[in-house]
């Protein structure tokens, strides 16, 4: 098992090297334009593009547009972006917030399994505890089952300007 590494800094510009994979909440509908998607946008411009055709059903290779679906975007030679469908809609509905951890967990076995498959270190926000309106304390124990039980490196930043 490896432990979380948890670091301030901008998980847009990784603390490491080799082949990684940087990791974050989506919604369900196609809308990209608010939180951490716009520092990613800031440096690539492929994850949205690819996100907004997975999302319009333009992608015939890719799995459907669902909730708890991964979508893996190479931006250059070692990073990888994972667009993650864990969060329904972009408002709280009757009281519950956008995440979705049934969701969430499935997309961190996904992640998890292709992480391994490319032996790649997995860095990301604390995820779903934004906009989404999550929780830390139900997220991490997914990120410890399906990533570091599985000795795959996680760091998680709490952003600081770097």
């Amino acid at each position: 098992m490896k432990p979380i590494i948890y670091t301030e800094g901008d998980a847009t510009r990784p603390q490491a090297s080799g082949p990684l994979i940087i990791a974050h909440v989506c919604n369900d509908i196609g809308a990209w334009g608010a939180g951490f998607v716009l520092a990613i946008s800031r440096c690539w411009k492929s994850p949205e593009k690819h996100y907004r055709q997975w999302a319009r059903g333009q992608i015939e290779s890719a799995p459907p547009f669902a909730l708890g679906e991964v979508q893996f975007v190479p931006v250059d030679e070692t990073i990888t972006v994972a667009n993650m469908v864990a969060q329904h809609d972009i408002r709280s509905d009757c009281g519950l917030p956008p995440i979705r951890y049934d969701a969430l967990d499935k997309a961190l076995e996904k992640l998890g399994t292709h992480a391994l498959h490319l032996g790649t270190s997995v860095h990301m926000p604390r995820i779903g505890c934004g906009l989404a309106g999550g929780t830390w304390s139900k997220v991490e124990p997914m990120l410890l089952s399906h990533l570091s039980q599985r000795d795959v490196q996680v760091t998680v930043y709490d952003f600081s300007p770097v």
